[in-house]
């Protein structure tokens, strides 16, 4: 069987090797892999510009791991978000432009920034320390983890564990508080309106 690339993102940020594709894919600002070895340098990002893609637009076909930018692949998009990615203005820009907008409602801005301007705060937020908050208070569509690193969505009124092909059974939110993966800036805009594209598991 074929060795599976390292092009997996997982909700803390990791590019793993791992054989689920998942249902979105995206990159980090370029290329950050050897397009003859199709292994990963040292670097785990070419720019600030993280985003989160469809998998087919306009009929494009791409090789993966060749020449061009890293592709990577995330279950879904709340764990792109989780991961530092926002929407592709380009193949998704409806999203985006939605996207966009609720970052603005949450911080009271005058008009939607401009992506250079999200990518400056996400970036930062990224290479900062995770939130902790009790895990009621989170809006819909942040993951977040708990003592023992397990994984979590958050629904409106309960939680689904994060899987590589999918998310488990509801379940209640656990009391106390938890890690928060989603950067505060994306939690923000989820709780300002923003809903992201969820696995198909996500709706049992």
């Amino acid at each position: 069987m074929e060795r599976p690339l390292q092009n997996r993102v997982s909700p803390f940020g990791e590019i793993l090797a791992r054989p689920e594709r998942g249902e979105m894919f995206g990159n980090r600002g370029g290329r950050i892999h050897d397009p003859l070895t199709q292994r990963l340098s040292r670097r785990r990002w070419a720019s600030k510009a993280w985003i989160c893609c469809v998998l087919s637009f306009k009929g494009r076909a791409r090789q993966v791991m060749g020449p061009g930018y890293t592709e990577l692949f995330f279950l879904d998009e709340a764990t792109a978000l989780a991961a530092g990615h926002r929407p592709c203005f380009e193949c998704r820009r409806a999203d985006a432009t939605a996207f966009a907008a609720a970052w603005a409602r949450a911080q009271g801005l005058a008009a939607p920034p401009r992506a250079p301007a999200m990518d400056d705060v996400l970036h930062a937020q990224r290479r900062g320390a995770r939130a902790r908050a009790r895990a009621e208070d989170l809006p819909a569509g942040v993951l977040f983890f708990d003592e023992a690193d397990a994984v979590f969505l958050k629904r409106e009124a309960d939680v689904l564990p994060w899987g590589w092909d999918g998310y488990g059974r509801p379940r209640a939110a656990p009391g106390g508080e938890v890690g928060v993966l989603t950067p505060s800036a994306v939690a923000d805009a989820l709780a300002a309106g923003f809903r992201p594209r969820l696995h198909p598991s996500a709706s049992g």
